[in-house]
């Protein structure tokens, strides 16, 4: 079997995903189009050009730029049911997903539509393409944190249908303990906690996510092994940690995938798995990612069927669940 076969073969789980991050130009002209909306690319061409760009904060300002024409229930479904569709033909089994409502709701956009088009084609997944999937509310960190809780109030009748919270958007200058009390409350209220940490912020941030906040789950976190004291404490917590290579690569947070840290964490033993983040925008989806990132780093099958592995176990699925996608592994690699 070739690397390549093996990576398409092995069953995997995404945990690192944003649903507007799938978001390709294709569709997003399809849905200006349906909703009359006026955007600045004309022709497909000029839109998939504006898909090119140089850091985080450019890549920022079009991700929201195109969530624009995202209006109704039916767009959210569709954006969502376009995802299933790609993961499905990489093999994906069950994904944890990030939406961003704060987006959506400062324009307008009524939190419920959001919500229950994504939900609806969730459940679509799981009936048609055998995908199971879970929810996670993100907070914008360059908004305040009582807009955060402003959020957690309007979300209250849904809020048994996600699983946890995450914080994403602009990282420098917004440090995890700017949201401690929120975080304190969602973790009170049952939620799992996640946290983008270590992409672009320094390792003090994934410090404060983890021992200050007490995450369950660190987004990123590359910017961790620069801190010998948090390797260790990354390695004794198996704490998760939700890498991206072709993100990292697309925003500059390296310059070559021979850089991509995944390989020093798997050797460190750190919870490390492998996921696409906004694959519209960054050159591929988590079958991509796998193969580009193996490649570079050299990679072993045993490293690859790790990493497989490292994505149910960090997942927050059941213990029961977890075991049977463990054993749909090992019948590929016995």
């Amino acid at each position: 079997m070739t690397q390549s076969d093996l990576i398409q073969r092995l069953p995997k789980a995404e945990l690192h995903l944003h649903i507007e991050g799938s978001f390709e130009p294709e569709l997003m002209m399809q849905l200006a189009a349906r909703n009359r909306i006026d955007l600045r690319f004309k022709t497909l061409e000029e839109a998939k050009a504006a898909y090119n760009f140089s850091n985080l904060q450019e890549f920022l300002d079009l991700y929201y730029e195109g969530m624009q024409v995202l209006r109704t229930e039916e767009d959210f479904h569709d954006l969502t049911w376009a995802y299933l569709q790609r993961a499905a033909a990489d093999n994906v089994r069950h994904v944890e997903m990030f939406f961003d409502p704060q987006a959506h709701t400062a324009r307008g956009v009524p939190f419920g539509a959001v919500t229950e088009g994504i939900l609806a084609a969730l459940a679509r997944g799981e009936k048609e393409l055998g995908i199971s999937g879970y929810l996670i509310m993100s907070f914008l960190r360059h908004l305040s944190e009582q807009d955060g809780f402003d959020l957690l109030k309007v979300s209250e009748p849904w809020h048994e249908k996600f699983i946890g919270v995450g914080l994403d958007s602009s990282e420098l200058g917004h440090p995890p303990l700017k949201f401690e009390r929120l975080y304190k409350r969602c973790g009170d209220m049952g939620f799992k906690l996640c946290m983008h940490a270590g992409e672009e912020g320094p390792p003090q941030y994934v410090r404060e996510a983890l021992l200050d906040i007490g995450v369950d789950r660190i987004d990123h976190g590359n910017r961790s092994m620069e801190d010998e004291g948090l390797i260790e404490i990354l390695r004794d917590t198996q704490t998760p940690l939700t890498n991206c290579p072709l993100s990292n690569l697309s925003l500059c947070v390296i310059h070559d995938l021979k850089d991509s840290p995944v390989k020093a964490q798997l050797e460190a033993g750190l919870m490390v798995t492998v996921n696409s983040d906004d694959p519209a925008y960054f050159g591929g989806y988590i079958g991509r990612n796998y193969e580009q990132v193996s490649k570079a780093l050299g990679l072993s099958e045993a490293q690859i069927v790790q990493l497989a592995r490292n994505g149910f176990e960090a997942s927050f699925l059941p213990g029961a669940a977890k075991k049977r996608h463990l054993a749909a592994i090992d019948t590929v690699t016995n």
